[in-house]
Order: C-alpha cells, then structure tokens, then sequence
C-alpha cells in the first residue's frame, strides 16, 4: 500500500467519524425537543462534539496538504528523470 493511499484511507476514516458526530448532535436535538434533557445539557454536549469534528476538520486539511505535497514531490521526481534522459 503506497502512503498516498494510506493518506487516502485516513481521510475517509475521518469524514466518515465526522458523519457519526453531527449524527450524535441531530440526536441531542430530538432528545432537546423532547424535553429529556434541558438546554443547558445540551449546550455542553454539543459544544464538545463541535471541538471534536473542529479537530477531525483540522486533521483533514493537514492530511490534505500532505497528498499535494506528495504529489508534489513526484512531479518533480519525474522532471528530474526527464531531464537526466
């Protein structure tokens, strides 16, 4: 497995832990709407799952940067190959 691909597989790991968050925040809202929990309970729940899918956002990017610098990185690897023949 190339580490692109590894890189790619990551990624769709943490989208798909965030699908799982803001499906965890919907459910706080219905458990709010049916008044099992107060607004209070839900503002803190909700913040902390916010900061969770903030963070997974945030890794996302960096995993991003990291597959175009890799890609990057063997464009020129190419070049040079080029070059040399």
């Amino acid at each position: 497995m190339s580490f692109m691909t590894r890189l790619e597989k990551a990624i769709e790991k943490k989208e798909k832990a965030i699908e799982k968050e803001k499906s965890k925040i919907e459910d706080l809202k219905a458990k709010l709407d049916a008044k099992s929990i107060t607004r209070a309970e839900y503002n803190i729940k909700k913040k902390k799952l916010d900061e969770k899918i903030r963070v997974m956002d945030s890794r996302i990017r960096m995993l991003q940067g990291a597959i175009a610098k890799e890609k990057k990185h063997k464009e020129e690897k190419e070049k040079e190959k080029e070059d040399k023949q």
